[in-house]
């Protein structure tokens, strides 16, 4: 995925996760992952979705570390 443009949109975040429409739907939905909608369609700022990202993959270390 091309992280260099400024606006992702829910079908990149798919491809790059590898998931379905409904799971990233939900996480903007629930205010989870930041974005904004623009007409019909979500739309999520690289910088946010990368920080996003790490802040998952850190506490998914974070909840592993204890017990591995």
């Amino acid at each position: 995925m091309d992280l260099g443009r400024e606006w992702l949109s829910v079908a990149d975040i798919c491809d790059y996760m590898a998931v379905s429409t409904f799971v990233v739907t939900r996480l903007l939905r629930s205010g989870d992952l930041p974005g904004i909608k623009m007409g019909r369609e979500w739309r999520v700022a690289a910088a946010d979705f990368e920080d996003w990202l790490n802040d998952e993959r850190s506490r998914s270390t974070t909840r592993r570390a204890p017990g591995h």
